[in-house]
C-alpha cells in the first residue's frame, strides 16, 4: 500500500463529523455523460460509500437518487468524490460527500442511523 493512500484514508475518517452507520440500498448516481446504479454500504447526514470496482475520479462531482428503508420518497441529492479505495483495501468503492442535500433528506438520514445504532 502506498504510504499516502492510507494516511489520506485515515485523514478522511478522521474528519467525518459523525460515523456511518452500516446500510445496503441501490443508488443511482450519474456524472454529465454516464448513469450508473451500484449499492451503498455505509452512510450518515455527510455522505456515503459505494461499493464500485469502478470508482470515478476524485473530486468528481455526481448526482445521486437512492431510497432508503422503510422511506417511500427517493432522497435526491448532489455530491463529490472525497477518496477512493481500491481492492486491496477492503470492498473497493468511493466515499461520497453530499455537497446539496436538502434538510428534510438529512433528517431522515440521521432518524435511520439513530434508530440502527439503538438496534
Amino acid at each position: 500500500m502506498e504510504a499516502g493512500v492510507g494516511a489520506e484514508i485515515q485523514t478522511v475518517v478522521e474528519r467525518r463529523r459523525s460515523s456511518r452507520a452500516p446500510v445496503t440500498v441501490r443508488i443511482e448516481y450519474g456524472t454529465v455523460d454516464s448513469l450508473f446504479s451500484e449499492f451503498t454500504r455505509n452512510i450518515n447526514e455527510g455522505g456515503l460509500f459505494i461499493e464500485t470496482e469502478a470508482p470515478l475520479e476524485l473530486g468528481e462531482r455526481v448526482r445521486l437518487q437512492f431510497q432508503l428503508p422503510g422511506s417511500e420518497q427517493p432522497i435526491r441529492a448532489r455530491g463529490r468524490v472525497a477518496w477512493v479505495r481500491g481492492s486491496e483495501q477492503g470492498a473497493p468503492g468511493m466515499g461520497i460527500e453530499f455537497e446539496d442535500l436538502d434538510r428534510a433528506a438529512r433528517q431522515r438520514i440521521d432518524e435511520l442511523i439513530r434508530a440502527l445504532r439503538a438496534r
